[in-house]
């Protein structure tokens, strides 16, 4: 398609020239309905946000929603002891949605310029100029009204305490400029997934989902660390901060193994404080060799399985731990 038939329409979207030819089927439609009037410029607006929509799901990888959502779901169903509403349920997965949507919009904002001279990423929505600052702005602000709506739709504490929530999740955007163990802050800010859940179900705080939240901080600081290795050398030379730039590959590996190591202590407490049995035991059985599979599959001189490492088998160990633990609890009920 050349230039000549092409024009951008009021979404910012490339759409064909009309022609005679195209437009004489429509014509004869509507003119065998009378009384029935098409807009086409409002159909082309539509279709140009849903495009953009599409488009901006993929820049914040929505499907990484996994990572966390199950962990925010076993906390609220061992908040219920069983059960949560279903209203509690819908706003609890509803809020997570649109927390982790924020974080990651911010997140693509203020990296647009990084992203632009980082080969990996300069492909990417914002770089690319296939989405603009002013649209993404306004999906960051629909997605942290909806994070407060929600939270003041389950108690007053949730909303008492959306703010603190956000400023995690959107601090850790701006502190990779300024310090090494950024990993923790991105760790802390899904770790607070479950502790939501629990003060959505329970309006107060308690100490069973914080242990819980300190394994899945740890666990995501861990792959966090992974994942940071592919831009090692352009976070070093753009003067990004993290853990690989601060202490090097190898060094970082250990590092991230530490955390994991952590971890799987922490979920084991969750799971004896919480009184979870022989299942919950097996499924963490299962998240250790998974996380020691994910050590084995990654090295610094090869980082070309590194997406199965940090999608697939993360994406599996927060879904093993649900079902596992969900069982044991149904089980006990």
């Amino acid at each position: 398609m050349t230039h000549s038939d092409t024009s951008a329409d009021p979404t910012g979207a490339l759409v064909p020239h009309a022609s005679p030819e195209r437009e004489a089927p429509r014509a004869t439609a509507a003119a065998q309905a009378p009384g029935v009037s098409f807009d086409y410029s409002s159909e082309a607006r539509f279709a140009g946000l849903v495009r953009r929509l599409g488009t901006t799901l993929e820049m914040i990888k929505f499907k990484h929603s996994i990572f966390a959502l199950p962990f925010a779901l076993f906390a609220a169903l061992m908040a219920a002891d069983g059960l949560p509403s279903g209203a509690q349920i819908f706003w609890i997965v509803l809020a997570c949605v649109f927390a982790r949507s924020a974080a990651m919009s911010f997140n693509r904002l203020m990296d647009e310029d990084f992203d632009r001279q980082n080969p990996r990423s300069r492909g990417w929505a914002l770089p690319s100029g296939r989405l603009t600052r002013s649209f993404v702005w306004k999906f960051l602000a629909v997605n942290l009204v909806g994070f407060i709506v929600c939270s003041a739709a389950l108690n007053s504490l949730a909303l008492w305490l959306s703010p603190v929530a956000v400023a995690v999740l959107l601090g850790y955007s701006l502190a990779k400029r300024r310090i090494w163990w950024t990993h923790f802050i991105l760790g802390t800010a899904l770790g607070i997934a479950p502790v939501g859940a629990w003060v959505a179900v329970r309006a107060e705080l308690g100490a069973l989902p914080i242990v819980l939240g300190i394994g899945v901080m740890l666990w995501t600081a861990g792959f966090d660390i992974i994942y940071s290795l592919q831009d090692f050398a352009v976070d070093k030379r753009l003067g990004l901060h993290s853990i690989p730039v601060r202490f090097g590959a190898r060094r970082a590996l250990a590092i991230s193994a530490m955390c994991h190591a952590l971890c799987l202590v922490f979920f084991l407490a969750f799971g004896m404080l919480g009184g979870l049995g022989m299942f919950y035991l097996a499924g963490l059985a299962l998240c250790a060799w998974l996380l020691r599979f994910e050590h084995k599959v990654v090295n610094p001189d090869d980082l070309s399985r590194l997406d199965a490492a940090f999608f697939t088998i993360n994406g599996w160990i927060s879904v093993v731990l649900l079902v596992c633990g969900s069982i044991d609890l149904f089980r006990a009920g």
